[in-house]
């Protein structure tokens, strides 16, 4: 339920904030429009997705423990705020994919819909998602590798407490560019294909409803 749950968040968020300050600029301007929609909306669904992702994570590193299980552990060793470790981490991740792949994403849409002089289809809206999310995922590797270390940490080691530049720069040090782009190429084909399937769908389905 979590991803879908968050992602509900997120296109809820972002169309409000669309139609909220849309008709309130000029449109050489929606791309900011889009820019802010976008990290509004990455910030409410990372409420549901932190501690998913924390949960998931750790189940994967240990997979004796069970879901359930590591749920519990995890909130009887830290608590609530346990389930939010990276939480900012994960906005600093987040935030600047948005802010790349969505303003892309409309961008590529308006442009294809200009060369051929009527609206993009779904297929096609879908084809501009796949492109921006592979750009965004491409860019923001490293900030995934950061978040991802910080979730996996001990508690009260220093890596756990989140601050993500002294982990990119021990990183860079320690392995280099290999290092902080380290599973670019799972990270850029997933989201790619998530990309096309789930907003080649919210257009249809957006598309459909208006």
């Amino acid at each position: 339920m979590g991803p879908q749950f968050d992602a509900a968040l997120f296109f809820v968020t972002y169309e409000c904030t669309k139609s909220v300050l849309g008709p309130r600029v000029s449109t050489n301007k929606a791309p900011f429009v889009h820019m802010i929609a976008a990290s509004l909306g990455e910030m409410v669904a990372c409420l549901i997705r932190v501690p998913t992702e924390v949960v998931k994570q750790r189940a994967q590193a240990c997979p004796s423990m069970g879901t359930y299980k590591v749920f519990i552990d995890t909130i009887r060793q830290e608590g609530i705020l346990g389930l939010y470790r990276g939480f900012g981490s994960t906005i600093k991740r987040e935030i600047p994919f948005a802010l790349i792949q969505f303003p892309l994403w409309e961008f590529l849409k308006a442009l294809w819909s200009w060369k051929q002089n009527h609206a993009v289809d779904s297929w096609q809206s879908a084809v501009c998602g796949a492109f921006a999310g592979a750009f965004a995922a491409a860019v923001t590797t490293p900030l995934d590798v950061a978040k991802t270390r910080i979730m996996l940490a001990k508690t009260g080691t220093t890596v756990a407490s989140g601050k993500v530049l002294p982990i990119l720069t021990n990183i860079w040090k320690t392995q280099g560019i290999p290092g902080l782009f380290s599973g670019i190429a799972p990270r850029v084909t997933w989201i790619s294909l998530g990309a096309f399937l789930f907003l080649g769908t919210y257009d249809k389905v957006h598309t459909l409803l208006l």
